[in-house]
């Protein structure tokens, strides 16, 4: 009983330890976006690798979450007759939840991996040490473009996914349910308010700021080579997944009461 007691002992304080580490990143991350302007050429570097480069994998995505969720929902629509409201339904389900939380967790594996391999390779090649040395704030060289750049790409990427979404609803609601796109777009667009689709923007933001931070914590983290690496990759995966389902529900909740 005591090491199982003692073994719950040093996951709290680790998780403590772990959360108090990551918010301290974010909040000097922030601040030194005072010196955004000698970091932009930085800043533009990381947006078009978060955002532009992860188009083609978010097309893909949202492409194929939209006919699934359209055949899905239209399939049982057709058994009561009211398919005509397909497009309300797909478009409220993608704006509010899986346009933000699918994107969210795509860019925790591709990006926030690829964030943690990069600051962790540099931490275990003494890179960071030698940034250190020659007076260069690793925070504000490493950490700060990739949290700004992921907060900015984030929601232009839901944004982007949300279009995909509803097209791929669309041709499935056709193509499946019979529904024509006029009728799709009317209960779409009647059913779809800036409310809503802001609130999935809101969620964007946040979930840019934590892959980014997360990613960036686990490499500046990382010892043991190779395997220390590979290791910091997988755990900034991990827990950008666990934080990204966590954050969504207690994001869901405000939002319902602002």
């Amino acid at each position: 009983m005591g090491s199982v007691l003692a073994g719950l002992g040093r996951l709290s304080i680790g998780f403590v330890q772990a959360t108090g580490e990551m918010v301290l990143l974010f909040a000097r991350s922030v601040y030194w976006c005072r010196a955004l302007g000698r970091s932009l050429r930085n800043v533009f570097r990381q947006m078009e690798l978060i955002g532009v480069q992860t188009l083609p994998i978010a097309s893909v995505m949202a492409f194929f979450v939209g006919l699934v969720l359209a055949l899905q929902t239209g399939y049982q629509l057709k058994k009561f007759g009211i398919e005509s409201i397909l497009g309300a339904i797909v478009g409220l389900s993608f704006a509010k939840e899986l346009g933000p939380v699918l994107t969210g967790l795509l860019l925790a594996g591709r990006v926030g991996a690829g964030i943690a391999a990069e600051v962790g390779t540099m931490k275990v090649s003494e890179e960071i040490d030698a940034l250190t040395t020659l007076g260069i704030n690793p925070i504000r060289y490493l950490a700060m473009p990739r949290v700004v750049a992921a907060t900015l790409m984030m929601p232009l990427l839901i944004c982007y996914a949300y279009v995909i979404g509803f097209f791929a609803g669309g041709l499935m609601a056709y193509a499946y349910a019979g529904v024509q796109p006029a009728d799709y777009a009317d209960s779409l667009f009647d059913a779809l308010s800036a409310r809503e689709l802001t609130d999935g923007l809101v969620k964007g933001l946040v979930f840019g700021a934590l892959v980014a931070t997360v990613g960036c914590h686990q490499g500046f983290k990382t010892s043991g080579g190779a395997q220390g690496v590979g290791r910091a990759t997988t755990r900034s995966v991990v827990i950008s997944f666990m934080l990204i389902l966590a954050f969504d529900y207690v994001l869901t909740r405000v939002l319902l009461w602002v």
